[in-house]
């Protein structure tokens, strides 16, 4: 007797910084997504990819013991494991930063963090979790959330670490996107909207608070749905045009933008698609958690 296996349906899926990246500039999503362009690595990225480790790292050890000298001894042994998971980082010292600068400006960043939070009075329900929820029945949302607090009451409260500074003018709106995105994974998720969105700018030591409702992220939904019908007709027409602002300093593609007098590489031609085998896969979702005390 023949068994015939329905194919696994395979959803496509969208994170906050892809969408943010198409929402910024359709060719930098191209660039970055459909060409899947090297990008060089860069000191503020690599820097942050550091921190973050760290102050996941924290959190392991007994609350009275996550001090500030905890945290700077934490710094080398994460660095020296970067190094040997991410050989590329070595490209970050040819243009007259030093390794030294490099990781003396990670323990700067650190005192940031330690002005706005005492991290012995918290008790992460979550930290550094990917979660996705599906969107419609066509499209998954995904993004990895830093920190999830519970409160013993049960609120919510999503912690996103920036070791940037704090947003100004054209920053703002992507950072306020970003929360938006995993506000409405949280609360599909868990049932719950997030009583706080909270971002950590670790550079100038400020903490940003955001409070979303229902209303609001029900309307985003429809904003995400809208977004990636974009993203969809824009493939299938292979178009994706330069959205020129402020924000062209910071990309690394400006030889290839024809916004700047470069030409974009020939559109890849699509993948034929292996056979897969049936699977039982099923979303990522946050696991319930024992309440934990929320204030700072």
């Amino acid at each position: 007797m023949t068994v015939e296996v329905a194919e696994e349906r395979v959803f496509p899926s969208l994170s906050p910084s892809r969408a943010g990246d198409f929402k910024t500039c359709p060719l930098l999503y191209r660039f970055r997504t459909v060409d899947r362009l090297p990008e060089k690595p860069n000191a503020d990225a690599v820097r942050g990819t550091l921190i973050h480790a760290v102050l996941d790292r924290l959190f392991d050890l007994p609350a009275a013991d996550r001090t500030p000298g905890s945290a700077e001894a934490l710094v080398e042994p994460e660095w020296v494991r970067m190094r040997e998971e991410w050989a590329e980082v070595t490209g970050l010292f040819t243009d007259g930063l030093t390794e030294e600068e490099f990781v003396s400006g990670a323990r700067a960043l650190l005192g940031g963090y330690f002005a706005v939070e005492d991290p012995r009075r918290l008790e992460p329900a979550e930290r550094e979790i990917m979660v996705e929820t599906l969107l419609g029945d066509e499209l998954i949302l995904r993004g990895i959330i830093d920190r999830l607090d519970v409160a013993p009451t049960g609120e919510l409260r999503v912690v996103d670490y920036k070791t940037g500074g704090a947003p100004r003018e054209a920053f703002e709106a992507r950072a306020l996107f970003q929360l938006k995105f995993y506000a409405l994974v949280v609360w599909r998720l868990r049932g719950r909207v997030p009583q706080v969105l909270r971002l950590v700018y670790l550079k100038d030591a400020e903490v940003c608070d955001y409070t979303p409702d229902e209303e609001e992220l029900t309307r985003f939904e429809r904003t995400l749905v809208a977004l990636w019908q974009a993203i969809e007709r824009a493939t299938a027409e292979r178009d994706f045009r330069p959205r020129p602002s402020r924000l062209c300093g910071w990309c690394s593609y400006q030889d290839l933008c024809p916004a700047y007098g470069g030409t974009p590489p020939p559109y890849p031609e699509p993948r034929e698609r292996q056979p897969r085998q049936a699977t039982g896969s099923t979303p990522i979702e946050l696991t319930p958690a024992e309440p934990g005390p929320v204030s700072a």
